[in-house]
């Protein structure tokens, strides 16, 4: 058995649902201790954080992940116990196996090669994991990241461990993210009766014209790397429950993925001219997870590229779909960010797995892009 493999069970084994952490953190300090890392725990309200460094001087090249998972759903129609790893058929099973414990056993793993390889190498090497990724990101990498600002520590190059890869491991790998910018709307009217709408104020109705425009509207062409800015409603409730009664409000939740051509400012500006336009009589909270980032075609980019072309043959495929990652949080210290990781397809789903043979390919690429950055 790998060290990665068995890694990856040891921490699969450690329930850890956000924002529990399980123990995987400890576990991983303990290795990364022995390789002469300097420990730092950060736990900021029930969130835990790991920083962990190697060597004083720059550049500095950090591994960045998360040791919370989603919750396991129903456990009747999981083949397996989700927090007891299994193989079946070269295919390990349980919670976290793609998003992203593979991952970080990965990363470990590979720093630890290095390191006896090279215990000489130039730079540092750091590890910034959190178990808050999967939660609100409030008390994760977010605050972190401002520790680190508030000391002058910069990140330089940062890899984080997130399932990338579409069909094979590394297939593809993620040089940004778009944006995400959520609204609570609601929607005021006046109760009344079915029968006597002159009496009432439907707000169902009011806001219908608009939402359809909202969700027709051509926001942009997005760019060569980002897909364009789509609206999306995610909840939406009114109504008593009664027949006979029309509504006196509507709540609405609703998210805009935004590409780098869009701002804040306007993305706003457009959804509340729109509403206006339709006459609705609206309160309007807006929240931000997090701006888009993108790493253009760099030192890192190459080195990572080439590091997997090292070992599939092939070069990835750039990429900057899918949701947010906590690289947004870590972007703005001036570090070039990429995403490497396993095969997607099956995370946050019942019977989550990863491919056992994967999780040494990915600890090579690790090792390969370390190599050719700190030596």
């Amino acid at each position: 058995m790998s060290q990665t493999l068995e890694l990856t069970q040891a921490l699969l084994a450690r329930p850890s649902v956000t924002p529990a952490d399980g123990g995987c953190q400890q576990l991983i300090a303990e290795h990364l201790g022995k390789a002469g890392f300097a420990i730092e725990s950060l736990p900021f309200g029930e969130v835990a954080n790991l920083w962990a460094r190697r060597g004083q001087e720059g550049p500095v090249f950090c591994f960045a992940g998360h040791t919370d998972v989603v919750p396991a759903g129903p456990r009747d129609e999981w083949h397996s116990d989700p927090f007891k790893p299994e193989i079946r058929d070269g295919f390990l099973y349980g919670r976290g196996a793609a998003d992203m414990k593979s991952g970080l056993a990965a990363q470990v793993t590979a720093a630890l090669e290095f390191v006896q390889a090279h215990p000489g190498h130039r730079g540092s090497i750091a590890f910034l994991i959190t178990s808050d990724e999967e939660g609100p990101s409030t008390d994760g990498t977010r605050r972190v990241v401002e520790v680190l600002r508030a000391r002058g520590e910069r990140i330089d190059w940062c890899v984080v461990g997130e399932p990338s890869s579409e069909a094979a491991i590394g297939d593809t790998i993620k040089v940004g993210r778009r944006g995400s910018l959520s609204g609570r709307l609601t929607v005021h009217g006046v109760q009344g009766h079915v029968a006597y709408p002159q009496l009432a104020e439907n707000p169902v109705h009011t806001l219908a014209p608009a939402l359809a425009e909202l969700a027709a509207r051509e926001w942009d062409q997005g760019t060569e790397h980002f897909q364009p800015t789509t609206f999306q409603v995610s909840n939406i409730a009114a109504g008593t429950g009664a027949p006979n009664v029309i509504p006196g409000e509507l709540k609405a939740r609703f998210n805009l993925r935004y590409s780098p051509v869009q701002t804040l400012a306007k993305l706003k500006a457009t959804v509340e001219d729109i509403l206006r336009r339709h006459q609705v009589r609206y309160s309007l909270e807006w929240y931000v997870s997090g701006e888009p980032f993108y790493t253009p075609p760099g030192q890192l980019c190459r080195a990572v590229g080439d590091a997997v072309a090292e070992v599939t043959g092939a070069q990835p495929k750039l990429s900057t779909g899918g949701g947010t990652s906590d690289g947004r949080f870590i972007a703005p210290l001036g570090a070039q960010i990429v995403e490497l990781g396993v095969v997607s397809a099956t995370i946050h789903k019942v019977d989550e797995c990863v491919r056992v043979a994967d999780l040494d390919a990915l600890h090579r690429m690790y090792v390969n892009v370390l190599r050719r950055l700190l030596v």
